[in-house]
């Protein structure tokens, strides 16, 4: 792994977890953590809290993401948020396509192209979720699923020498379940997604996209599962609330 163009990344998905004053309580601990890291460290708090967290994270190592946005700039869209609010309130990076969006709020592989499109033309890094179900890991579809969303995800997609993209690889039977993938699985599907980004992207941005494994990281596991060759970071959702313990993982 060349770690000048991939230093690892760990990413804390908050999801609806946090009052604003939990969040900023949560990020200034962070913080103080995150000084003596050696890793890129990124958090995605509510939308309530990203105004309020971004003043606390400005000028340290941890970066500011949000959990979705809608790929439009503004328009009578209840209830959604635009690229244009998430640069405004202080975020770098974009959570999109996450398997909690596809199963309870119906994403899909064109929304998810609309999104990562949106999140480049605003100089978001976008953090690109894929995976697979259990059934269709257990019907031997992994590879053909994550072809296509990869494919589906990143058609016609505008890259540029300018542009930062995170894939994260978590498959749907290990979030919040406790379950996590095996070493061989992890190695091997991130491995197939490395082939599949050499492929479709013209270098050196080929190289630079990070690949995440999500799916119930611990402190327990997070040396094993970023010790593998083509594991460049982690997207860590329960573990990272508490800034303690997510303190373990960025320290792993």
């Amino acid at each position: 792994m060349n770690l000048m163009l991939r230093r690892p990344l760990i990413a804390g998905n908050w999801k609806m977890y946090k009052t604003v004053s939990e969040a900023v309580n949560t990020a200034r601990e962070l913080v103080g953590y995150a000084a003596s890291a050696s890793v890129d460290i990124m958090i995605a708090p509510p939308f309530t809290a990203l105004a309020s967290v971004a003043e606390i994270v400005s000028g340290t190592p941890v970066a500011l993401g949000a959990q979705n946005l809608h790929w439009k700039d503004e328009g009578a869209y209840t209830g959604e948020i635009s690229p244009v609010m998430l640069t405004d309130a202080g975020c770098q990076y974009v959570i999109i396509g996450h398997s909690e969006r596809r199963q309870f709020f119906g994403e899909t592989d064109d929304t998810v192209n609309a999104k990562i499109r949106a999140a480049l033309a605003h100089k978001l890094i976008p953090v690109f979720c894929v995976g697979e179900t259990e059934m269709q890991r257990e019907s031997r579809e992994t590879f053909s699923v994550l072809d296509k969303q990869m494919v589906k995800g990143l058609e016609g997609v505008p890259f540029n020498s300018e542009s930062h993209l995170v894939v994260a690889y978590e498959p749907v039977w290990a979030i919040g379940t406790g379950k996590t993938a095996t070493t061989d699985q992890i190695q091997e599907v991130h491995a197939f997604l490395r082939s599949l980004i050499d492929k479709r992207l013209d270098n050196p941005l080929a190289k630079s996209v990070r690949i995440l494994y999500g799916g119930s990281v611990k402190p327990e596991n997070a040396s094993e599962i970023m010790n593998m060759p083509d594991v460049d970071g982690a997207l860590v959702g329960g573990a990272s609330l508490s800034a303690a313990t997510f303190d373990r993982i960025i320290h792993f």
